[in-house]
């Protein structure tokens, strides 16, 4: 129940809570200024007098909330899928001459850390709380019914965007998101787990795991969008997102130069598919033709150089799931090392981009009142692109094996429009030197130690400074929210709130040799375990990254104990040493986990797509029926017809010969299915990850008038994955069929979406260029669906 703010007041008092209050021009206690402990601030009565008439009358005006004097601005960037090791400012092989400039007018942080994975970063990093305590474990497209993994972010929770936007800030984000539950993000909301619904009074961006860099799947504020320009244009997302920022930044300036601004930058970069203009690309070429073996042993070497790794650490061995770079072919080594080239262009040119952005806020005059926290990565690097690459990550997602032969056929589009590739999880390896392994393992440094650089040239005077306190992901809203003054709320919206698990950085900006405030922190991610605390870790690894169905018994892992005060790189395992610290660790990581929603662990990953998993608001219907005007339902809730059999009807009117377009479409160019209207057949294409499309094309066209057309599919068994019959229909006559060998068993894509009429993302057949919108007028598209094994009942009569 919303307690009246009065008595919220009355009870912070009697409870000791200081409430910060600031004298306004009346003299009274005035709450539109300085920080309060509950948000929205309860409105301070009218202070005007008032007579019979105007001009005998002293009218006065509500001011607005304004941010505690001094605030600072704040400017929080965080790349995706990058690793300790690949960007130059920390050693790595890529050139970053914006993190260089930012490192050598702030500090570089070489203890920070993330949770190994996507959205659970980014739910911790904006919340101040362990990923599971806000309902993140795990990315929202495997959320599950447990608390911790629910991917429901929960209103005790409130967002940093929101407690600053409360607190006069001015708040946007671009970029992106992926902290909403998969079946909210649709043109109905719900919207309050959206940027929106944070706190963020501006949007522009994506809101799945990922995006196609030149074909996102772009949302203004609430509202899907298509992107302004073509590739054949020079359109990449990331430079849109620095226009979009650099605007915003504009108009807040002028219209709203009273307010600091909050401004998270989160560019899809550099996540699969990795994509950058082709100039970028061949700036790299024959760079990384030495291999991951020989490219980890050159990084060490720059890192301890630089300072960014001590002097007396060492060099991880590799791993022996992972292959030595000369085990391969020739034409394999060339085909990786291009996938290497893509990548480091793909990070040069995000750095080139967010360096747009730093440079707007110089030109603006507020660069020294500006707070930067450069966050490179929300991850290890990515080793999900397995042993060999792969030209579809979609695929990998899904549990299919690739071998390597269809990228090296195309080895020169690689880094395009046309490809959804990753390279192997050899660089994925180098690309966290010195640590042990990568993205998803957060039992180790590899999967979750990420450079941070911070930059205020106001209060940080030791600049070009290198900083060793062990911190993480949560203590970045907390330190925002102390150098700006703002104390943390103890109600947001009528919510009582949790409270922040992060602590505050800002003790070590004038401090190297400050002794660290973060003593303990637990880690997990698909069952990778780890607990630190004064100085050790313990740590159990569960699986390997490329592998899309790791065993259940997590009870077998073997548990490994490092003391990196003294071995940075947790390359010297205690555990046989130091048995009684090791279970004293392991039971503190068993204590963390009963308390942060960390339990039951949950090893699975390709198998918690299956949509047989999940009830979705369509499950279960039997017949669901959409009308013209539905664009972007996300696959997650769509019609599931994986492993089923299911029939589509479409009741339109077509004018005439000329009439083509789209009917109904979910997929894109990674996978998926659509049924239209072309060159005056009614034709269904099935794309099978992009390597195989079977196209069934009516026998006749498609006559003029009411007319119904469908598509109808029985599989082989009911298994995902299964093949089957395919036919289409028109007026209930079957007009064309032939047999679908294999299906997409879990996953069309990451952004797939169902669209009615037009089709808003890539294509799922090149026959077609998007959006290929219906030129005759659809009435409705039904779905009936059968149970896994059962029939579809036969077709009824047609009711105009």
């Amino acid at each position: 129940m919303r307690l009246p703010s009065a008595r919220i007041f009355a009870a912070l008092a009697c409870a000791g809570v200081a409430l910060v209050m600031v004298e306004g021009a009346s003299g009274r206690p005035d709450e539109t200024e300085g920080s309060s402990l509950v948000l929205p601030r309860p409105e301070p009565p009218a202070r005007h007098e008032t007579s019979l008439s105007a001009e005998d009358s002293k009218p006065t005006f509500r001011r607005p909330v304004r941010a505690p004097a001094g605030a600072p601005n704040v400017l929080l960037v965080l790349l995706d899928d990058v690793g300790y090791g690949q960007a130059g400012t920390f050693g790595g092989p890529v050139p970053t001459p914006t993190l260089d400039r930012l490192a050598a007018r702030g500090l570089r942080y070489t203890r920070f850390h993330t949770t190994a994975l996507c959205s659970p970063t980014r739910a911790a990093l904006l919340s101040g709380r362990n990923h599971h305590d806000v309902g993140a474990g795990v990315i929202t497209e495997l959320a599950t019914g447990f608390d911790g993994y629910d991917a429901v972010w929960p209103k005790s929770a409130a967002s940093v965007a929101e407690v600053l936007r409360q607190n006069g800030y001015g708040t946007s984000a671009f970029g992106k998101w992926h902290n909403t539950p998969t079946p909210e993000v649709t043109p109905l909301g719900p919207f309050d787990r959206w940027p929106l619904g944070q706190g963020f009074e501006h949007f522009y961006g994506f809101m799945g795991g990922e995006t196609d860099q030149f074909h996102p799947m772009l949302y203004r504020d609430l509202s899907p969008i298509t992107p302004p320009a073509t590739p054949e244009a020079g359109y990449h997302l990331t430079t849109d997102l620095a226009d979009q920022a650099i605007a915003w930044l504009a108009l807040q300036h002028t219209l709203t130069p009273e307010k600091p601004f909050f401004l998270y930058f989160a560019p899809g970069a550099c996540h699969a598919p990795h994509q950058a203009p082709r100039a970028w690309i061949d700036r790299f070429k024959g760079q990384f033709d030495q291999g991951w073996d020989v490219l980890r042993e050159e990084t060490f070497a720059r890192q301890k150089k630089l300072g960014v790794v001590p002097a007396d650490a060492k060099l991880t061995p590799r791993p022996a799931e992972i292959p030595a770079w000369d085990s391969f072919s020739p034409d394999e080594r060339r085909l990786f090392a291009r996938m290497m080239e893509v990548f480091a262009g793909f990070l040069a040119h995000t750095d080139h981009e967010v360096g747009r952005v730093v440079d707007a806020v110089e030109r603006l005059g507020v660069s020294d009142d500006t707070l930067v926290l450069f966050i490179v990565g929300d991850n290890g690097a990515s080793g999900e692109g397995t042993l060999r690459g792969t030209l579809n990550e979609i695929k990998v997602l899904n549990g299919v094996p690739e071998d390597g032969k269809a990228a090296l056929a195309v080895i020169d589009e690689l880094g395009g429009p046309l490809h959804h590739n990753h390279y192997p999880t050899g660089w994925a390896w180098a690309g966290d030197t010195p640590f042990q392994w990568m993205k998803q393992v957060a039992s180790h440094f590899g999967g979750t130690r990420n450079p941070l650089v911070v930059s205020w040239p106001r209060r940080i005077k030791d600049r070009g400074g290198v900083r060793a306190q062990f911190h993480h992901v949560i203590d970045v809203l907390p330190t925002i929210l102390d150098v700006a003054g703002i104390a943390a709320p103890a109600v947001v919206n009528g919510v009582p709130q949790k409270p922040f698990d992060g602590v505050s950085m800002a003790y070590t900006f004038a401090d190297a040799g400050a002794a660290s405030r973060r003593r303990t922190q637990y880690f997990e991610m698909f069952a990778n375990r780890a607990l630190y605390h004064d100085g050790w870790i313990a740590a159990a690894r569960h699986g390997v990254p490329w592998d899309m169905a790791p065993s259940s018994r997590f009870q077998d892992d073997r548990w490994e104990l490092y003391h990196v005060d003294r071995d940075f790189s947790e390359a010297n395992d205690l555990a046989a040493k130091e048995p009684a610290r090791l279970r004293e660790l392991q039971d503190m990581f068993w204590a963390e986990a009963a308390k942060h929603d960390v339990l039951p662990l949950d090893p699975r990953k390709a198998a918690r797509l299956d949509p047989r998993l999940r009830k979705g608001p369509l499950d279960g219907r039997g017949t669901v029926t959409f009308y013209p005007g539905v664009v972007r339902v996300p696959e997650a809730i769509a019609p599931n017809v994986k492993g089923r059999a299911h029939r589509i009807t479409v009741e339109c009117e077509v004018p005439g010969p000329e009439t083509e377009g789209v009917l109904v479409t979910c997929g894109s160019r990674t996978g998926g299915y659509a049924l239209l209207v072309q060159s005056g057949k009614l034709v269904y294409v099935y794309n099978y990850f992009g390597e195989e499309r079977t196209t069934i094309a009516s026998r006749e066209p498609v006559p003029t008038g009411k007319v119904t057309l469908g598509f109808e599919f029985v599989p082989d068994n009911p298994t995902p994955g299964a093949g089957g019959l395919g036919r289409v229909s028109i007026d209930g006559r079957p007009v064309g069929e032939a047999r679908i060998e294999r299906t997409v068993p879990y996953l069309f894509g990451l952004e797939a979406t169902l669209c009615v009429g037009v089709d808003m993302g890539t294509p799922v057949s090149p026959t077609y260029s998007p959006p290929f919108e219906f030129t005759g007028t659809i009435r409705s598209v039904r779905f009936d669906i059968a149970e896994p094994g059962s029939p579809l009942p036969p077709v009824g009569p047609r009711k105009d």
